[in-house]
């Protein structure tokens, strides 16, 4: 890379963020002209982009097949119960409805891409709010903290946790072993913040009609159906690294839209068009674009310098380098999506981990998964980090942009200030959370 090609990564780079940030541009097509110009100023080659693909193909099919399979459970009217039943089991209680949702969203989003259910939720939430005369702001910014919080608890979850997961051969079950508790930690930290953060629908009390219809499902038949692919999806997910075969979690999700498209056609609720239209190609376009532009801001040699100053900062204690992931990568990912953060890092890490000499050169490349137990809790950490770092602020998650998107359609939009003071409180309390974790899996490892 030229020193011109490298000025220009590191301008577009600078200028997409800020454009995003200062709501300049739709973030979608600010980093789609970002790589346009990176294309222009030959910054890609035919190897850039087979390697960003290779690194987003996995974190994207995850999303695209839990877009699919949640969409397909739209046209049961199955929400449109739990809306029901939901408002009932608030009694007309702010205090209820808020614990509620950590009830409702945590466990979709353990297995369901946290914009989709963020979607898919957000008619009952609005519903709710209005029956209980509160702003659906403060709620909907809570669905889409929790949401992302929530994408702890499975290595599915979410797509930057997969992403190191993946990259250090972590399967699904020695995930639910290592990780999931402090993904629990980060969800339940949130209940003794609620009275404080959102206090406004915490105090409130209504009360609502003696009798509250509930909704018949529209199509008992196919909710069966969609539900079972939705089961036989959590179980491949849970046995499938298990099989003869192998499926992968991308894999999986994959086989789960092929079903779900498949009891669409069979059943004839829709056309299979109409479903794949709705998935949220604007998203996948913006994440796709994100890691073609860190695998160019790779290839200037910086993240390479970090590693090498990462060495020379800590040497070789890695309790220190974790704790500074921690920190750098919740700070960055709150302004920068956590994808392609959360990419380029895992090659910062293993560049360090070279440079420390705990593990050979070849932990550069994919195929290496001889990780030593005590690497773990740095790659913990950027979990925890890429994840929940994203609650921040308002474009440090899809789910955060989804949220916005759709209170602005219902003519209340989330300014960024609004978002971040309910986001940063928020994840303060649970990075600081994690650190504790983390302290705690490096005291259980050197034990």
């Amino acid at each position: 890379m030229t020193d011109l090609q490298i000025a220009v990564t590191l301008v577009v780079f600078a200028g997409v963020i800020l454009a995003i940030a200062f709501n300049l541009l739709d973030m979608t097509l600010a980093a789609l002209l970002g790589v346009s110009v990176m294309l222009l100023f030959g910054v890609f080659t035919r190897k850039e982009f087979l390697n960003a693909s290779q690194t987003a193909g996995g974190p994207i099919s995850l999303l695209f097949g839990g877009m699919v399979v949640a969409r397909t459970l739209v046209p049961t009217g199955l929400f449109d119960r739990v809306g029901d039943l939901f408002l009932r089991a608030t009694g007309g209680s702010g205090k209820r409805f808020l614990l509620g949702l950590i009830v409702l969203v945590a466990p979709l989003c353990a297995f369901l891409p946290n914009a989709t259910t963020v979607i898919l939720l957000a008619p009952i939430i609005i519903r709710v709010s209005k029956a209980l005369e509160v702003d659906y702001i403060g709620p909907m910014v809570l669905t889409a903290i929790i949401s992302n919080s929530a994408g702890m608890l499975t290595l599915v979850g979410d797509p930057a946790t997969f992403l190191v997961g993946s990259s250090i051969g972590m399967t699904f079950g020695q995930y639910l072993q290592k990780v999931s508790l402090g993904g629990l930690l980060a969800v339940l930290v949130l209940v003794p913040l609620l009275p404080w953060v959102m206090r406004d629908v915490w105090r409130v009390k209504r009360t609502l009609p003696v009798e509250l219809p509930l909704k018949p499902l529209e199509r008992p038949f196919f909710c069966v159906l969609a539900l079972l692919v939705l089961i036989v999806m959590i179980l491949l997910f849970l046995f499938g690294e298990s099989l003869p075969f192998q499926l992968v979690p991308p894999s999986v999700a994959i086989i789960g839209a092929a079903l779900a498209l498949l009891t669409i056609y069979y059943v004839k609720v829709e056309p299979v068009d109409k479903v794949l239209q709705d998935v949220d190609w604007k998203t996948l376009l913006f994440l796709t674009c994100l890691f073609l532009m860190v695998e160019a801001f790779t290839r200037t040699g910086l993240l390479l310098s970090l590693s090498r100053n990462l060495y020379a900062w800590f040497g070789s204690n890695l309790l220190l380098v974790a704790l500074a992931m921690l920190a750098g990568v919740g700070a960055v990912s709150s302004v920068l999506a956590n994808i392609p953060v959360v990419a380029a890092m895992v090659l910062v890490v293993k560049g360090y981990l070279v440079a420390a000499e705990i593990v050979p050169e070849l932990a550069l490349g994919p195929a290496f998964l001889d990780w030593p137990a005590s690497t773990l809790p740095v790659f913990v950490a950027m979990m925890f980090a890429g994840t929940l770092g994203g609650n921040a602020t308002l474009i440090g998650a899809s789910a955060n942009v989804v949220s916005a998107g759709i209170c602005a359609s219902h003519g209340k939009p989330i300014s960024f200030v609004t978002f971040a003071r309910y986001g940063i409180p928020l994840t303060l309390c649970q990075l600081s959370v994690s650190a504790v974790y983390v302290l705690a899996l490096q005291w259980f490892i050197g034990k």
